[in-house]
């Protein structure tokens, strides 16, 4: 297909449905021109249109301001405060929220074996709590409301301890309506450093990209759903695209630098495929650890809440574009195109780079400590699961269209991962009112919040996950463990070949997942699918380690 199909979209035409603050429900723009479905041409979501302080004049309130570094050491305070701010981002001003004023957060950057202390404010229209992805820190920290706290209540505090286990790159978040306050911008990074100078290898400079989308028209954001989530099929999917909260990250280096990217995926659905024009690329960490040994990769696929540490050496001068490279699809029409749009770029100088590491660059490395640490579980590879899981659907209450075209839609080809909104009026009006996300405790048949898991510390389970591709509408599920470390140890009965500790992983449609759970943490902890309207949708459980 021709490339110039990622840049159509079709608005429907208003849909004049007014919620709380006036704000009207607005048809979202689409990738590729189809017509609605028939019989549901003016339908809306169930739920009321929310936009931040509804239909308020954003002059009043500050713009927000790029995220600063804060470099923190053993024992310092931070104020961390989620606030109303104004944003303008493709020429459109609206309300947003923000940790600090800042788009993202403020980086938190401390030395592993390090603790500092968060006070952490809420100042947004909403309750909220702080949740600190991948940290294996201690339990009544981890800011999962009505579990571990709380939720911190318009004009409330709260105080999190957060304790730098593992080297790394982490970021920090809501865990109350995600769907919403994570896409209007709460989220932030934290950077734990290595005190060991050889931990990585030596590069020119370091960088922190955060991936997002955002869903937005002629008249702004589109819409979320009030009382519950919209788009809760697919998982909301923006056609705007950001890097660290905008759409014109630039950066300027040498010819010949080297530059470690430290990469999170921030978005609510979107898989990004990452590609970082012809430069070479070498992977060489994940979400909680380094990888055995660093590969050459053509690109960084990285599913939401994911994180990938990439080292990446810029030869020729002039500019790269970093893009998004997918092959989409059009169910409408019933094919596939190929889609690239551009999320940043690199301008190369001529002037050599001030140290020239190419050699050691072109060195693969591999990480001795990371060997050492995963041989005491490889005895528990091949054993049988401890626990296995069916990722499945199941709706209610749909229009009768929306089910006829997903029954006919079950009977065809499903990808292994949705790279783009394929059916997006459908998307758009399904609600977490109407679908359920569903894990399913194979051997005992509970579902969700039912199934009762109870481990010990220092307990090694081997939890075998299956998406179900029979589903009405399969999708991908990026699953998130808290508190604690996993290994995928395979995909499909084939052993993975080399090991990274992970926290988040993507489970493809079809694909069986075995992963290796390391039980060292204890507390009352969440297993989540990491898209937003998923976990909105119930899919989530909770499991003791005592």
């Amino acid at each position: 297909m021709a490339m110039d199909r990622a840049d159509q979209s079709m608005q429907m035409g208003p849909v004049e449905v007014l919620g709380d603050g006036n704000v009207a429900w607005r048809m979202p723009p689409m990738d590729a021109p189809m017509p609605p479905l028939p019989g549901i041409e003016t339908a809306v979501p169930i739920v009321g249109p929310f936009l931040a302080m509804g239909d308020a004049d954003p002059t009043g309130y500050p713009e927000a301001q790029p995220g600063e570094v804060v470099e923190m050491a053993d024992g310092e305070t931070l104020d961390l405060v989620a606030s109303i701010v104004r944003r303008t981002i493709n020429g459109k001003t609206f309300l947003m929220y923000g940790y600090n004023g800042q788009y993202p957060g403020p980086l938190i950057k401390g030395e592993r074996g390090s603790t500092v202390i968060v006070n952490f404010t809420n100042e947004i229209e909403m309750p909220t709590t702080v949740h600190w992805h991948g940290l294996r820190l201690d339990n009544r920290f981890d800011g999962v409301p009505d579990v571990t706290q709380p939720p911190v209540l318009v004009g409330e505090s709260f105080t999190h301890e957060l304790y730098f286990r593992d080297s790394g790159i982490y970021w920090y978040h809501p865990h109350m309506r995600e769907d919403i306050q994570q896409d209007l911008g709460l989220y932030g990074n934290v950077l734990v450093t290595p005190p060991e100078t050889d931990y990585y290898g030596r590069v020119n400079r370091e960088e922190v990209i955060v991936l997002d989308d955002i869903l937005m028209d002629d008249q702004g954001p589109i819409p979320w759903g009030d009382t519950a989530p919209s788009h809760a099929l697919m998982g909301r999917f923006g056609n705007v695209m950001l890097i660290n909260g905008a759409t014109d990250y630039h950066l300027e280096i040498d010819r010949g630098d080297v530059v470690r990217f430290y990469i999170t995926n921030v978005a609510n659905s979107r898989t990004f495929n990452m590609v970082f024009g012809g430069a070479r690329v070498k992977v060489v960490g994940s979400d909680v650890s380094k990888f055995e040994r660093e590969e050459w990769v053509d690109s960084v696929v990285i599913a939401p809440a994911e994180r990938y540490i990439v080292e990446v050496r810029f030869e020729t001068p002039g500019e790269v574009e970093l893009t998004n490279s997918i092959q989409a699809i059009d169910d409408f029409m019933g094919e596939f195109y190929y889609q690239l749009k551009t999320l940043g770029r690199v301008t190369v100088r001529e002037t050599a780079a001030a140290e020239d590491l190419s050699a050691e660059f072109e060195v693969l490395r591999e990480h001795a400590d990371v060997i050492d640490d995963i041989d005491a579980y490889r005895d528990a590879f091949d054993r049988e699961p401890d626990h296995q899981l069916e990722l499945t659907l199941r709706v209610k209450n749909l229009p009768l269209p929306i089910i006829r075209a997903m029954e006919f839609e079950a009977g065809l080809y499903a990808p292994p991962l949705e790279w783009n909104d394929a059916m997006p009026m459908m998307n758009w009006l399904s609600t977490a009112e109407q679908v359920e996300w569903i894990l399913r405790d194979a051997d005992t048949g509970d579902e969700n919040m039912a199934i009762d898991w109870g481990f010990a510390v220092g307990d090694v389970v081997k939890i075998r996950i299956f998406n179900n591709p029979e589903t009405l509408h399969p999708m991908n599920h990026p699953i998130h463990l808290h508190g604690q470390r996993y290994l995928v140890v395979s995909i499909d009965g084939v052993p993975t070949q080399n090991l990274v500790w992970k926290d988040t992983a993507i489970v493809p449609v079809g694909s069986t997942v075995d992963i290796l759970a390391d039980m060292t943490n204890p507390g009352e902890w969440m297993l989540h699918c990491h898209i937003a309207e998923h976990l909105h949708s119930g899919m989530m459980t909770s499991f003791t380690v005592q």
